[in-house]
């Protein structure tokens, strides 16, 4: 198997009447059948003025709609992926910033991205789930022209996408309140692609079981594409429920899943009763990535399942994996992200020098799955790149053996079960309440989460608050998961000698430990 340049040859591997996609109860999608549909999708994007570089936003709630729709999109033009559970000016923001031309949602849908998308002239299309004809098929009808728009021409760049087209735009979360945007081309995430496939030796007699949202570089490179380069089998479900797993896996005999550490601990949670379809479904693997998975969690996986876990390092601006625990026979280091899997992996200090083994310094990264720079952004691009290496933002250190260790975070950003994203944010949404005079949001240490959201707010005089009237607030005009779980209020902010606000080690400091 070789490294392709392009979704359209990376999707090409995959025998015509072998099964592709699946999802409970609905008949499977053969690759002939796939690739059919991505054809269609593109020849009808093009006819509605929509080709390459051209984005696409999808909003879609169900995993199985989502994938299918992401394929077909990104093979002709630039897929955006949105989480459906945003609110209003969560859409504003995103719609506005990537420059969509169009939004994909299911037909019928009321999500909040419409009336926005309505607002800023976006053209919205209606995906009509076809599952009659196999799992993940569907057309697609302009239900919102857009603005302006006379008959919608051709589009001058039509066809499939070529290598140096972006496939795949999304936004990451820094230290600063405007998130990034990370345009990936489509030999970023097919190099990726492959990179996965090769770590975890796919073949066609693998089936996924994909429980990772499909707006994540996680669900969309590892749990989808990476496993199709081989010709292999994903199934799936509607979205991640730790209730229906066993009954899914049951249903779909899987040769593997990967999920962020949250999902295996509530997967854990059940899996003592569920001993006959544990075994009854042999794992080759299970992988875990995304964030930090304790080596207790990882040992009791292992023993569970009867298989090895692999625990992995990715990132957006890498189209995802970046290290990789190698699989067995070779040894896997628990409490590691393994070794290089894909790009080069190295550690630099802070003059831009690589240092040898054993030291501790920046993970910083290159190779053909990373991106060139942010869009738009001289500022981050001239802080994060140096000397062709990408600075990740993470402190680790390398062994002898290669095998990388994360020691700490150097950036502020919130991972809450993998959902990452700036305090920043939140700050800025809490200070729209007409009571807050400050506030800063910080990380707070969680057992199953790896951290929960923390607020500390001074109140404007004479202006009185309660925690629960700044939460339900804050849940008007944030995503549930950026919400504050905890909030404290204090007559002054804490700052470090030179006036700036002290957010890393906040809740140390205040003597806050594991929230569960």
């Amino acid at each position: 198997m070789h490294c392709c340049m392009t979704l359209t040859e990376l999707l090409s591997a995959g025998a015509d009447d072998a099964p592709a996609i699946g999802a409970p109860g609905a008949p499977d999608l053969s690759y002939r059948d796939l690739r059919q549909l991505i054809i269609h999708t593109v020849a009808g994007l093009n006819r509605l003025g929509i080709g390459r570089n051209d984005r696409v936003a999808i909003v879609l709630a169900n995993a199985l709609d989502a994938g299918a729709a992401f394929l077909g999109v990104a093979c002709g033009a630039t897929a955006a992926p949105l989480n459906p559970a945003y609110r209003v000016d969560e859409f504003d923001f995103n719609l506005a910033d990537l420059g969509a031309k169009a939004l994909i949602v299911e037909v019928g849908s009321e999500s909040p991205a419409i009336a926005v998308a309505r607002r800023l002239g976006i053209a919205v299309i209606d995906l009509t789930p076809a599952t009659g004809r196999g799992a993940g098929s569907f057309t697609l009808d302009l239900r919102i022209p857009a603005v302006a728009a006379a008959e919608p021409a051709p589009s001058p760049l039509g066809g499939f996408a070529h290598a140096g087209d972006v496939a795949l735009i999304l936004h990451t979360s820094g230290s600063t309140a405007r998130p990034k945007l990370v345009p990936l081309t489509q030999r970023n995430v097919a190099t990726s692609a492959f990179n996965v496939c090769q770590a975890l030796e796919f073949s066609t007699d693998d089936r996924g079981l994909g429980v990772m949202p499909l707006f994540h570089i996680h669900g969309l490179i590892a749990g989808l594409l990476a496993p199709l380069s081989a010709g292999s089998y994903v199934s799936c479900p509607p979205g991640f429920n730790a209730l229906k797993f066993f009954g899914w896996m049951s249903d779909s005999r899987p040769t593997w899943y990967t999920a962020v550490p949250t999902m295996h601990q509530t997967i854990l949670a059940r899996a003592s009763h569920n001993a006959e379809i544990i075994a009854a479904n042999p794992l080759r693997f299970i992988r875990s990535s995304s964030s930090y998975l304790p080596p207790q969690v990882i040992r009791e996986l292992e023993r569970t399942f009867r298989a090895p876990l692999i625990e992995a390092y990715g990132m957006t601006e890498a189209a995802h994996q970046m290290c990789s625990n190698p699989l067995p026979p070779r040894a896997r280091k628990p409490g590691t992200v393994g070794v290089s899997a894909g790009p080069e992996v190295a550690i630099m200090d802070d003059d831009g020098r690589i240092l040898p083994p054993d030291t501790t310094g920046e993970i910083v990264i290159r190779g053909a799955n990373v991106i060139a720079g942010y869009e738009n952004n001289p500022k981050a691009n001239a802080e994060c790149f140096v000397a062709g290496w990408f600075r990740t933002g993470d402190q680790g250190i390398i062994d002898a053996e290669g095998f990388v260790s994360i020691t700490g975070r150097l950036k502020e950003i919130i991972n809450r079960g993998s959902e990452k994203f700036s305090p920043r944010e939140v700050d800025e949404v809490l200070m729209d309440h007409p009571a807050v005079g400050q506030v800063v949001t910080f990380a707070i240490p969680h057992r199953k989460l790896g951290e929960e959201v923390g607020a500390l707010v001074v109140l404007r005089d004479g202006m009185p608050a309660t925690e629960s009237d700044l939460r339900e607030f804050a849940s008007l005009h944030l995503a549930d998961f950026k919400v504050p779980k905890k909030i404290l209020f204090m007559d002054e902010l804490p700052k470090g000698p030179t006036g700036k606000l002290l957010r890393i080690g906040l809740a140390q400091k205040l003597g806050l430990g594991d929230t569960t």
